[in-house]
């Protein structure tokens, strides 16, 4: 019987290889935090520095301070992501304060799909989400290389076929 574990894959059957997401990922999202604290700083600053009074302007730095403490949370939460291919399943772990982690039987899956919207494309990025037929199961990877998507989708899809579980 085929496993799919073995020296050419590099996977372990005991011990999972766990893989973070790619930089990429968390430049896109400081760069969305940077673009909404500004907007919000102007949409704050701009009305009250009119309407009110010079001085009161100044609370348009309570949205970009926050956009500070926010990038240090986005790291955070960017570091906890990682996911790992074993012989039988894909783990999925993520979160700082409450950790979540996702098994994902290769024979319940029933899609996994590819995207990338306009602004991942150009940051080379993409997200590998898998759909099961538990409706509450949130398996989803965020923040990969798109061959790596592409390789995770194709080895996943044929894992999935392999393994079906006659649903």
């Amino acid at each position: 019987m085929e496993t799919g574990i073995g020296e050419d894959t590099g996977i372990s059957a005991d011990e999972p290889v766990w893989r973070g997401l790619r930089p990429g990922l968390l430049r896109v999202r400081r760069l969305l935090l940077a673009v909404w604290a500004g907007v919000l700083a102007v949409a704050t600053g701009l009305p009250l520095g009119l309407l009110v009074g010079p001085a009161w302007a100044a609370w348009a730095l309570l949205p970009l301070s926050a956009a500070v403490w926010g990038g240090r949370l986005l790291e955070r939460n960017w570091r906890s992501w990682r996911y790992a291919e074993r012989a039988d399943d894909l783990l999925i772990s993520r979160g700082v304060l409450w950790r979540e982690e996702t098994v994902v039987p290769y024979g319940r899956m029933q899609l996994v799909e590819v995207t990338s919207g306009p602004v991942e494309r150009r940051f080379g990025l993409a997200t590998v989400q898998l759909h099961t037929a538990a409706a509450a199961t949130d398996a989803t990877i965020p923040g990969l290389d798109p061959a790596e998507a592409e390789r995770l989708r194709d080895r996943l899809t044929r894992l999935g076929e392999a393994r079906s579980a006659g649903l």
